[in-house]
């Protein structure tokens, strides 16, 4: 019959059907401990992640502040100053400086100034008296003397005339009266007189010889001698004239004293006036006039044109750091921040003196002084801020 299904192809054996049924189980427990096995091992357990690369460090950041490139310098008096008050002073904070300006005025000015004008007018009067002694007497006492000579000697030639018309007077009186003892004598011989007579004209002949000799002697002495007077008029003239050389290095000796004297007069005086040393600017003011200098000086001068940072690198990053770096410097008070360039390295390991403010930091830790010079941009900003604790940032290669 055509409506008739034939069943007979669709028909399972039993025995077909419990193999397959076996053979199903059999695949599910294999299946089961596999996926089993995999679920408990490691790597299962342990899901793979991901390796996460560090980014490399590229600044070396410290603690630091700021200071003058050049010295600072706190400005005193001289050691040696007899009187350390100051009267004046001639500057004020912020006023630039060049070295050799007067920046105060000691009180001991007036009286060591009052000592230079002294010495200074003993040096001339040493000079003009080694020109007197080189130049000899005054024209007036040499020509005074000269006419004192020849008064002397027109006296000395007056009393030679004078005694050689007395030798003449005598001589007339010998030959009158050897004429008159002749006379007597032969009146004697003729018996004519007695010879008491004869014998007074002898007396009187030879009273004459005798008086003419002595005045002959004494003409014979005036023309060969000098009077004392004359003498010792002409010495004086000599000595007047002459100009000893051991009278002109007396006069020298003092003049070089004199002018030693002057020297070390102005040079207390120069002490008085108390110069700025170097070219800066007047950072402080320790001093007022009228007081004493303290132990700080009297001003602190710096040469702000240029300003560095100095960073404190902790000992462990300094071998990344060298001359050349690029620098970056923060501050709360600084209105921006700064740029510079590393410069120096220090070969020595100092303790730390910058503390930062973060309790946690390390406060004993060893640290390498860096030198950063900045940018003269950075350093006009920098100029009102020396000591400023900041913050530095150096990029590394």
């Amino acid at each position: 019959m055509q409506g008739t299904v034939n069943n007979k192809s669709l028909t399972i054996p039993a025995g077909t059907r419990s193999l397959a049924m076996i053979a199903l189980i059999a695949l599910l427990g294999v299946g089961g401990t596999y996926i089993y096995g995999k679920l408990r091992s490691p790597d299962a357990l342990t899901p793979e992640s991901p390796e996460i690369a560090l980014p490399e460090l590229k600044t070396v950041t410290a603690s630091g502040h700021l200071e003058p490139e050049g010295e600072v310098v706190n400005l005193t008096a001289p050691t040696s100053s007899q009187e350390s008050r100051i009267e004046k002073l001639l500057v004020k904070v912020g006023d630039s400086v060049k070295a050799g300006d007067v920046i105060a005025i000691l009180g001991s000015r007036d009286r060591l100034q009052a000592s230079y004008k002294q010495a200074q007018q003993d040096v001339e009067v040493s000079r003009a008296r080694l020109a007197q002694v080189q130049a000899g007497a005054k024209v007036g006492e040499i020509a005074t003397q000269k006419a004192e000579i020849t008064r002397l000697e027109a006296d000395q030639q007056a009393r030679i005339t004078a005694q050689q018309a007395n030798v003449e007077r005598l001589q007339a009186e010998v030959q009158n009266a050897q004429v008159e003892y002749q006379r007597y004598d032969s009146l004697y011989q003729e018996g004519a007189i007695s010879a008491s007579t004869r014998d007074t004209r002898q007396l009187t002949l030879q009273t004459s010889q005798r008086n003419l000799k002595q005045a002959q002697a004494e003409l014979t002495r005036l023309q060969s001698t000098r009077s004392p007077e004359l003498a010792k008029a002409q010495a004086t003239l000599s000595s007047m004239t002459e100009v000893r050389p051991v009278d002109v290095q007396v006069s020298q000796a003092e003049l070089q004293r004199a002018i030693a004297a002057a020297a070390q007069s102005k040079a207390s005086l120069e002490q008085a006036f108390v110069r700025s040393p170097q070219d800066g600017v007047i950072m402080d003011i320790h001093t007022q006039p009228g007081e004493v200098i303290t132990t700080e000086g009297i001003v602190e001068i710096g040469q702000i044109e240029q300003m560095v940072a100095i960073a404190e690198v902790y000992e462990s990053d300094v071998q990344k750091l060298k001359p050349g770096q690029m620098a970056r410097i923060f501050s709360n008070a600084l209105p921006n921040e700064l740029r510079g360039t590393v410069t120096w390295v220090d070969l020595k390991v100092h303790r730390q003196t910058v503390i930062n403010t973060d309790p946690s930091e390390n406060i004993d830790a060893k640290i390498v002084e860096v030198r950063v010079q900045l940018d003269p941009k950075s350093s006009k900003e920098a100029a009102k801020f020396t000591n400023l604790q900041v913050e530095v940032e150096i990029e590394v290669d």
